[in-house]
């Protein structure tokens, strides 16, 4: 470790001491102050649009404007106006009965903020994925302290400074830093800590929080598939998968990961899903819409992935494109690999990249047994004009999320908890399952200066008797 490293982690722990006071002494923001706040981040989103995105780009080498714009910007704005807007219902406590037995009283449910929460983010989405858990925080009355990626830091310098103009360091701030920063973050003492990455750092991640009993939130990811139906057209199959896997050159956790399509049909549907590669980003090299991969490092194991099927004897489509100038441009061209060999990394890994296998079902069940024969993934996408059909599919898998005949976009409905299960996580934000994740429901039951359960205490006599048979009636 670094000397610079050893101070910032010193000053990260002084932060957090210093939010830790600060929350002692607001334990019940008000809220109209957190409507404030969330205001606050709406607004710096509005008037940094463009520096935003251009750190974005920077981070990555090149990223589309419009793909930094609809998923991270204007999401974070709709996010935070859409938490401004039922924070008064999200925050009202809440009466439920009371058993006859255990009258007189009254019972109500507060919902309370946990305290200081810690938000650990990806290099994927280097905005969105920070801000976003920052709106259901700071909605649930939290102090919030954010770890952004080093893969990005551009953004991640960015955002630090927005923030720090927005709130006091007490109340949100930044800490950037590399992995052994990182580290020593997720070993802070939060009352929550919110990680969204890969599954095997966030083993550690929930190793390390598991030291100090802290509750986590893992927002991970895993091979989210694709299940074509034989009722459903081959074109608009080919467009919605297409769109979704190549926005962001397929660097989204929920992406569709692989496709499942009716044995005999997959090169048709792999020729269909390129030639809609084609048509979007004629040029992927030179295409400023077609964003490039994030790091060497990255893009190094994504060109080693296809070669490895390649050799195993797969069929690789891709549209014409030149090579040099996309490996300069370290851009991988949309890639569509035909049955690769079931041990590859690319069945085994993944992907997280602009490259989708398609494989071949003789029957749905079939399908579906892959499904569930591997961790349950982030996302589930499937493709099916009969319902009931559709409702089959559903039953014989476990997913975070479903979409059907469209891709992605589950995750923007605004009340649809987003997370996933088992290997794609644990936990789920987004609208009131945010606040919630960032919300003690505390338990109160009531009764006056007397109550009735003080006639059961010992010795035992037929008071009790009469109460016990009752209950147990």
């Amino acid at each position: 470790m670094s000397e610079a490293e050893a101070k910032q982690i010193e000053r990260m722990k002084g932060l957090l001491a210093a939010q830790q006071s600060a929350f002692r002494t607001e334990r019940h923001r008000p809220i109209d102050k957190r409507k404030a706040d969330l205001d606050r981040i709406a607004d710096l989103c509005r008037k940094n649009a463009d520096a935003i995105a251009e750190a974005i780009s920077k981070d990555f080498g090149n990223r589309a404007k419009q793909e930094s714009v609809i998923a991270e910007i204007a999401f974070v704005i709709q996010d935070a106006a859409h938490a401004k807007k039922h924070l008064s219902k999200w925050m009202k406590t809440r009466k439920v009965g009371v058993p006859m037995t255990l009258m007189p009283g009254s019972a109500t449910i507060r919902r309370d903020p946990k305290g200081v929460v810690g938000i650990v983010s990806p290099w994927n989405y280097p905005f969105q994925l920070a801000m976003a858990p920052l709106v259901a925080a700071i909605a649930a009355g939290c102090r919030a302290m954010i770890k952004p990626s080093e893969y990005t830091p551009a953004t991640g310098d960015l955002m630090k400074s927005l923030l720090a103009e927005a709130f006091e360091e007490d109340h949100v701030t930044v800490i950037t830093g590399g992995p052994a920063v990182g580290e020593a973050f997720t070993k802070l003492k939060f009352d929550h800590l919110f990680y969204t990455g890969s599954t095997q750092v966030g083993r550690l991640v929930a190793k390390a929080a598991a030291e100090n009993l802290v509750p986590v939130t893992l927002e991970l990811g895993g091979k989210s598939p694709a299940i074509v139906t034989p009722s459903y057209p081959q074109g608009p199959a080919a467009k919605s998968i297409g769109w979704g896997k190549f926005f962001n050159a397929g660097q989204t956790c929920v992406a569709p990961d692989y496709v499942l399509a009716p044995k005999g049909s997959e090169k048709a549907l792999g020729e269909a899903i390129i030639a809609v590669a084609q048509h979007e980003f004629p040029e992927a090299a030179s295409d400023d819409a077609y964003t490039a991969i994030v790091s060497d490092r990255h893009y190094e194991r994504l060109n080693a992935m296809i070669e490895e099927a390649r050799a195993a004897g797969a069929e690789i489509l891709q549209p014409e494109h030149d090579a040099q100038a996309a490996q300069a441009a370290r851009k991988i061209p949309p890639t569509v690999v035909i049955n690769p060999p079931e041990d590859s990394r690319l069945m085994t890994e993944e992907i997280f990249g602009p490259v989708l296998p398609v494989m071949g079902y003789t029957e749905l069940d079939a399908a579906t047994d892959y499904v569930g024969d591997h961790d349950h993934p982030l996302a589930l996408y499937v493709y099916s004009t009969d319902k009931t059909e559709a409702n089959r599919i559903l039953d014989n898998t476990m997913s975070g999320g479903v979409g059907v005949n469209i891709n992605l976009l589950q995750l923007s409905v605004p009340d649809l908890p987003f997370g996933g299960i088992g290997g794609s996580g644990q936990g789920s934000y987004h609208g009131e399952a945010g606040f919630l994740t960032f919300t003690h429901e505390r338990s109160v039951f009531r009764t006056g200066k007397w109550h009735p359960s003080r006639l059961l205490a010992p010795p035992y006599g037929k008071m009790y008797e009469t109460v016990a048979k009752k209950q147990m009636s």
